[in-house]
């Protein structure tokens, strides 16, 4: 079992083991009880443990980051059903945490969390997986600029043409012009015509 297949669980105590997800929920193991059941996502949301995010007074880190820090930490854990201690517990484990956003919910949580983990000896390591779609994530705007210099290609056509049909106008043009030289030299024969006459 690996980190990348935990999950947590809306209104389910404890992790589960992600097993096999289907279109209506998914078979998950409880990691308290080793219990194999089907958990519909009509009632229940599933959060993959490696995409938490935990506020911090900086940038958000992920919660892989913070259980490593309880686990290097030195100090004991505290009672879960005790708010303050767990408060005090997080102030030494990891100071940095926004503790007006991370709730006492939230922080008694990573206490059961870090527990189980522990119990059932979960390396807490971030897959390979996630790392590499992160950095993409990170590089796609990058793929963005590269259509960008084909858009000058067909300004350069546009000038092209407007020189074409004024080429075409300049030609038309005089071919007009002389046609009416020609009747006026018409008349004017036609008026010499006539006053020989």
């Amino acid at each position: 079992m690996e980190y990348s297949d935990l999950i947590a669980v809306t209104g389910l105590p404890g992790l589960f083991e992600l097993i096999n997800s289907k279109g209506d929920g998914a078979i998950v193991r409880s990691l308290a009880d080793k219990q194999t059941k089907f958990i519909s996502n009509r009632v229940h949301n599933f959060t993959h443990l490696e995409s938490i995010e935990i506020y911090t007074i900086r940038e958000n880190v992920n919660l892989v980051e913070v259980l490593n820090a309880m686990d290097q930490s030195a100090v004991s854990l505290p009672n879960e059903k005790k708010p303050d201690e767990v408060k005090k517990y997080f102030e030494k484990v990891y100071p940095d945490m926004d503790f007006d956003r991370v709730y006492a919910s939230d922080q008694k949580k990573m206490i059961k969390w870090f527990d189980i983990l522990k119990k059932n000896n979960i390396e807490m390591v971030i897959s390979e997986e996630e790392e590499e779609e992160e950095d993409t994530a990170e590089e796609a705007p990058a793929p963005e600029k590269k259509p960008a210099p084909p858009k000058p290609a067909p300004k350069k056509e546009k000038p092209a043409a407007k020189k074409a049909a004024a080429k075409k106008e300049e030609k038309e043009t005089p071919a007009k012009k002389a046609a009416p030289k020609k009747k006026a030299a018409k008349k004017t024969t036609t008026k010499k015509a006539a006053k020989k006459k």
